[in-house]
């Protein structure tokens, strides 16, 4: 029962401290980010622009874009198969 109590204020801790360091990134992002890029990380500015983009970061972006919406669209077929699936016919 003790072990039980730990775990989940455990839980409640790392998730509160999650949070708060979410909260602190979101609010302090730019200044993050360019300390990150400063120090040799690779982070992508927000929306990206794509008049600066190269073409090969183009070329990946459309491509992932494409694999998102055959994605969608089997799903929106599968759903579609689903709830057209005649029913067992009444005698």
């Amino acid at each position: 029962m003790m072990s039980e109590n730990n775990l989940v204020k455990g839980i409640l801790i790392g998730v509160g401290v999650s949070a708060v360091g979410f909260y602190l990134y979101k609010k302090n992002e730019e200044k993050v980010d360019s300390f990150l890029r400063g120090r040799g990380m690779d982070i992508k500015p927000r929306g990206s622009n794509y008049e600066t983009m190269t073409v090969e970061e183009l070329m990946r972006t459309k491509e992932t874009i494409e694999d998102l919406i055959a994605e969608k669209e089997m799903q929106e077929q599968s759903i579609t198969v689903e709830a057209g699936k005649p029913g067992i016919a009444e005698a």
